[in-house]
C-alpha cells in the first residue's frame, strides 16, 4: 500500500479547516489533493480529534499483539493434543 505524504494529524487539520466553513476546492488546491482524496479521508477521519486517533492507534497495536499472542497458545494446543492422542 502507497504510504500517503500527509501524517493522519495533518489530515485531521485539514478536515477541521473545511468543518470550519472553508470550501473544498479551495482545500484541494491548497494542499494539492483531489476532491475524492478529501472525501475519502472525511469518511475515515470524520469527528476524530488527533488524541483519540493516538489512543485509537495505540488500541489497534495492543490488539494485533493479543491477537498474535492467542494464535501462538492456539498452535501450542494443538500441538500438546497431537502428543497425548498419540499411543506410546
Amino acid at each position: 500500500m502507497r504510504k500517503s505524504r500527509f501524517t493522519e494529524e495533518q489530515i485531521i487539520r485539514v478536515l477541521k479547516e473545511g468543518e470550519a466553513g472553508a470550501k473544498v476546492d479551495d482545500l484541494c488546491r491548497c494542499y494539492n489533493i483531489s476532491r475524492g482524496t478529501y472525501y475519502s479521508w472525511r469518511s475515515k477521519y470524520a469527528g476524530l480529534e488527533i488524541s483519540e486517533l493516538k489512543r485509537l492507534r495505540h488500541l489497534e497495536k495492543e490488539n494485533s499483539k493479543l491477537k498474535q499472542l492467542l494464535a501462538e497458545a492456539h498452535l501450542d494446543n494443538v500441538a500438546l493434543k497431537d502428543i497425548v492422542s498419540k499411543k506410546w
